[in-house]
């Protein structure tokens, strides 16, 4: 047996160990606008800070609020409304079974593809096929379970807080960060 030369580079995926939270995605862009917006989550404290909210003048400052807090806090938003979403899952048992049983049966499709094809009088239903049946069959469980209201809810809830917090918040001045600023007393 003769011995072969093994050459070559190995790229070893930088790891972000600072956040404690992994995610595991296959697409690329999926796991790169993740990381944007985890890097670009303003500090909880500059988002919440008290004497930042007041009461706008005009129409005119409402819309330059609106515009300002949105670009800035875009990320601290979609956490608002991730944590949302989440406590509407948490309220809503019949929700969550509804969820469990669609993933399982998701997965229950998948690990019977490795081994054979799903054949009905001689004909092979295709993964995507099986897929859409699932999704057909599981639409009715999902009314039943108030996922409707469940998303409507969430979609309100949110735009009514981002809404108040983009309307009712000063924006920071412009500059440094860390730079002290005065206040007349």
């Amino acid at each position: 047996m003769a011995e072969e030369e093994v050459t070559g580079d190995i790229v070893v995926p930088i790891s972000d160990e600072k956040t404690g939270m992994s995610i595991t995605l296959s697409n690329a862009g999926a796991r790169e606008w993740i990381q944007k917006k985890r890097a670009s989550v303003r500090p909880w404290t500059e988002f919440l800070k008290t004497k930042q909210f007041s009461k706008p003048k005009g129409m005119k400052e409402v819309t330059t609020r609106v515009i300002s807090n949105v670009e800035t806090y875009q990320s601290n938003y979609l956490f608002v409304f991730v944590g949302l979403l989440v406590y509407c899952l948490i309220t809503s048992p019949l929700l969550i079974f509804a969820l469990v049983v669609l993933f399982g049966a998701c997965y229950w499709i998948r690990v019977k593809n490795e081994s054979k094809k799903l054949a009905v009088m001689g004909y092979e239903f295709t993964l995507f096929q099986q897929y859409g049946v699932l999704a057909l069959l599981s639409l009715p469980l999902f009314f039943i379970s108030g996922a409707t209201s469940a998303v409507f809810w969430v979609i309100g809830a949110s735009f009514f807080f981002i809404m108040l917090h983009a309307v009712m918040f000063d924006p920071l001045p412009e500059g440094d960060p860390d730079e002290i600023i005065m206040e007349e007393v």
